[in-house]
């Protein structure tokens, strides 16, 4: 909503009862599938360097600026040196019922003065990948930050990789556009693609995943009923609907 102050301008909405949010604490978040702890190298560095040999030909390091790691030795060592700080917060993504770890997740870029922050440094090994468990992660992360009282969650990616600008809009972010020559990793230019989903979207969201996530969701075999894409496209047009009535809500889901 934007307003017009004394002087004609326009400015925008004042944020009665704004508190700056609490930078998000060291600690595990737990779900059915997964579970998300402070990445620690004696405790994570061995299953998930043994999860990512099985991605044989290195594809999941193409778009992050270090790695792969020969030796489970030097892995451990990059997560001495880089991963136990408060920005980024990296997390080792657990599976429950193996108690393995399988993936790697963080925040970072946490501003609480400005309610926003990132969710980034994802690699979901192939055990990982394709799994309830690898969408349960992101949701664990949504659900903290915007439970903390943060405004805006963003996902950036370079341009030029497909999954992971997929994976924004399944997760119900929405794009926002390219930045053009905003980095250089490995020595090559990268365009980011920035996504975000912002706090008054977020509960319908949450249902979204709830809904996805729910056993009932799946099949004997494990085959999802609903899409988790439809469910947060349907999300994000309920709030645009709310934000304009004249807005039309067309595709709608079947009741559960």
């Amino acid at each position: 909503m934007v307003s017009v102050n004394d002087l004609g301008q326009p400015v925008g909405e004042r944020l009665a009862g704004w508190r700056v949010p609490a930078h998000p604490p060291r600690r595990e978040l737990a779900g059915d599938r997964v579970r998300l702890e402070p990445l620690a190298a004696e405790r994570h560095a061995a299953s998930l360097h043994a999860a990512n040999r099985l991605d044989s030909r290195g594809r999941n390091w193409t778009y992050l600026g270090y790695g792969p790691f020969a030796e489970v030795d030097d892995y451990a060592a990059w997560i001495d040196t880089n991963c136990g700080g408060p920005d980024p917060l990296f997390y080792a993504i657990v599976e429950q019922d193996s108690d393995l770890a399988m993936g790697v997740a963080s925040y970072l870029r946490i501003a609480p003065p400005s309610g926003t922050i990132e969710i980034g440094h994802i690699n979901f090994s192939p055990r990982l990948q394709r799994t309830a468990g690898a969408t349960e992660a992101i949701y664990l992360l949504l659900r903290q930050a915007f439970d903390l009282g943060y405004r805006r969650c963003e996902w950036k990616c370079d341009a030029l990789n497909s999954a992971s600008r997929a994976a924004a809009l399944r997760f119900g972010l929405s794009f926002e556009g390219i930045f053009r020559q905003a980095a250089v990793v490995r020595g090559r230019n990268r365009d980011t693609a920035w996504y975000a989903a912002i706090d008054r979207e977020w509960p319908s969201l949450a249902a979204a995943f709830g809904r996805w996530l729910d056993s009932s969701n799946f099949d004997s075999a494990g085959r999802q009923r609903l899409s988790l894409s439809a469910l947060t496209r349907q999300a994000r047009r309920v709030v645009m609907a709310a934000d304009d009535p004249l807005c039309d809500v067309p595709d709608r889901l079947p009741p559960p």
